[in-house]
């Protein structure tokens, strides 16, 4: 049983980093889950300060993934039609130009949604720079915690790889 919880847990943290770009997935929340799962094992001693701080940590991100966005689209003058812009850019620009599509996909969405909601040019691209620029702090953020939360992981499993044999 310990080694399908291992898996499961090793698989939640690989989406736990790709739901830091996708943003249909709480990517570090989903890496927290998978730390919890490794938990449950009989193989590690159960940690419960250890894992309430990375979950408030995971909550924290999680809810500062919402206001950093908007304070980046607000800073530039933006609108809430630019930071919908940066997510629906986002998604179409994964499904058509793959991980390339995770840098241009938002700008060129938020600026088509600048543009829609504003009828001059450089204040739209002055905005969409501003919410370009808040959702790549988001995602960086979000990223280093489910790498960190990954190297916790690998280190646990390392640590007390006997008890999974």
């Amino acid at each position: 049983m310990d080694i399908f919880l291992l898996i499961i847990s090793g698989l939640l943290m690989l989406l736990g980093i790709l739901g830091s770009f996708l943003p249909v997935l709480p990517g570090p929340l989903t890496s927290w889950v998978g730390l919890l799962v490794l938990h449950l094992t009989d193989a590690l001693p159960m940690n419960w300060t250890f894992l309430i701080i990375t979950l408030i940590v995971a909550i924290a991100i999680w809810l500062l993934d919402y206001v950093i966005p908007a304070m980046g689209t607000k800073r530039f003058g933006g609108s809430k039609a630019g930071m919908i812009g940066t997510t629906i850019g986002l998604i179409i620009g994964l499904i058509f130009l793959g991980p390339f599509g995770i840098i241009i996909g938002p700008f060129f969405g938020a600026l088509i949604g600048e543009l829609i909601n504003k009828s001059e040019f450089d204040k739209a691209v002055k905005a969409a720079f501003g919410s370009f620029l808040g959702f790549l702090a988001s995602t960086f953020m979000k990223f280093i915690v489910s790498m960190i939360f990954t190297g916790f992981f690998i280190y646990k499993v390392i640590k007390y790889s006997d008890g999974f044999v």
